[in-house]
C-alpha cells in the first residue's frame, strides 16, 4: 500500500557533483562514537537560518544475493536512490524502507521508489538517504521474495528477514561511497517497510543504532478487510520475538484512523515488542483524510516532531550502550 510513485530515472543528479575520492575508515562502534553521532544530529536538527544546501539526487546499481527458503539463491541488481546534500565529509545513513503493494500488479507499478518530499527532508537533517527499490518491486524487478503466505496463515518474519538481508546489503555497499559514515545510521520503515525496520532492530547489522516505524505491518487490505488485517495475532508473536532480541531504541507512529490496521492492533503490536524486551516509544498520531495509513506521505508535518525528538535523545542513549 504505498501510494507514491515516480518513474523510473538511471541517474539524477542536481545541483552538485559526486565526490570522486574514495575514503576509508576502520570499523569501531563503542560509546564515544555514538556519543559523536548524537551531537551532530543534535547539531544538524536544530533550527537554523543558513540557507537551504544544494542537494544531490542519483540512482546507483547494487547487486545482492538472497537465500529464500526452499528456492534457489538469488542474484540481481537492485535500484538504489541516494539523496544529499553537498558535502565533502562524511554523514550518518538513513535508510528509507518502502511498503509492500497489495497485488502483483500494484508492486510492479511502483517504478523507482524515491519519496522525493521525505527524502530531502532527511537530507536536510544531514543524513545520506538510502532508498532501495527491494527485489520484487518496480524497476528493480524480480520473484516476490517478500511473499508471507495465505491470509490464514502468515509468515510475517520470513518476509522481512530478506527485505532485512537487503538492507544489509546495501549498507556494506554504501560503505565504500566516500560520503558515507558506515558506522552510524537510522533505518525508517512506513508499512511493510516498518515491519522490516523493526525486524532490523532486531538483527546485529552494521551501523545501525536505532530504528522509526510508521504504520507498520503486514497482511492489511484497507479495500476488502478495513480495520482487520490477517492474523494480527501472529503479528503480535513477530513484534514479540524481535522484542527479545532488540537492543536499539525504536519510533512507532500510527494514525488514529489507519484503516489497514485498525485502532486496537499497533498497540497489541508494540505492548507485545515492549513486555518481551524491546526498546520503544509508541506516537499516536492524528487522523488523516478517509485513511491515516499513508499519512506518512500525505501529512508529514505532524511526524517531524516526533522523528526529530527521538533522533535528538540518541546521545542519552547511545552514550550508555
Amino acid at each position: 500500500m504505498d501510494p507514491e510513485r515516480e518513474p523510473p530515472s538511471r541517474d539524477m543528479r542536481r545541483n552538485g557533483r559526486e565526490p570522486a575520492r574514495a575514503a576509508s575508515r576502520r570499523h569501531g562502534c563503542n560509546a564515544a562514537s555514538h556519543a559523536a553521532l548524537a551531537l551532530l544530529l543534535t547539531a544538524l536538527l536544530a533550527p537554523s537560518i543558513s540557507p537551504a544546501a544544494e542537494i544531490i539526487e542519483q540512482t546507483i546499481k547494487v547487486p545482492v544475493t538472497l537465500r529464500v527458503p526452499g528456492e534457489p539463491e538469488l542474484q540481481q541488481d537492485i535500484a538504489v536512490t541516494i539523496v544529499r546534500e553537498a558535502f565533502i565529509d562524511r554523514r550518518p545513513f538513513l535508510v528509507l524502507l518502502h511498503g509492500r503493494g497489495a497485488s502483483q500488479a500494484e508492486r510492479t507499478a511502483m517504478g523507482l521508489k524515491t519519496y522525493p518530499a521525505n527524502s530531502r527532508y532527511f537530507a536536510s537533517k544531514g543524513f545520506v538517504v538510502l532508498v532501495p527499490t527491494r527485489v520484487g518491486y518496480g524497476v528493480s524487478g524480480g520473484p516476490d521474495v517478500e511473499y508471507t503466505g495465505t491470509c490464514a496463515s502468515k509468515r510475517f518474519a520470513d518476509g522481512a528477514a530478506v527485505a532485512a538481508s537487503e538492507t544489509r546489503q546495501v549498507l556494506a555497499y554504501a560503505a565504500r561511497l566516500p560520503y558515507v559514515d558506515p558506522d552510524h545510521g537510522i533505518v525508517v520503515g512506513e508499512s511493510f517497510g516498518g515491519l522490516v525496520a523493526i525486524a532490523i532492530a532486531a538483527s546485529d547489522i552494521r551501523g545501525v543504532v536505532a530504528a522509526v516505524n510508521i504504520s507498520g505491518g503486514d497482511g492489511g487490505n484497507a479495500r476488502n478487510r478495513p480495520d482487520e488485517p490477517c492474523r494480527p495475532d501472529q503479528m503480535r508473536e513477530t513484534f514479540a520475538r524481535y522484542g527479545r532480541d532488540n537492543r536499539l531504541p525504536t519510533l512507532w507512529m500510527y494514525s488514529a484512523n489507519d484503516r489497514v490496521w485498525g485502532p486496537v492492533y499497533p498497540r497489541q503490536w508494540f505492548a507485545a515488542f515492549t513486555h518481551a524486551g524491546g526498546r520503544g516509544q509508541f506516537i499516536d498520531l492524528p487522523a488523516d483524510k478517509n485513511n491515516g495509513h499513508y499519512i506518512f506521505n500525505r501529512n508529514a508535518a505532524v511526524w517531524h516532531p516526533a522523528f526529530e525528538g527521538f533522533v535528538s535523545q540518541l546521545e542519552l542513549v547511545n552514550a550508555t550502550r
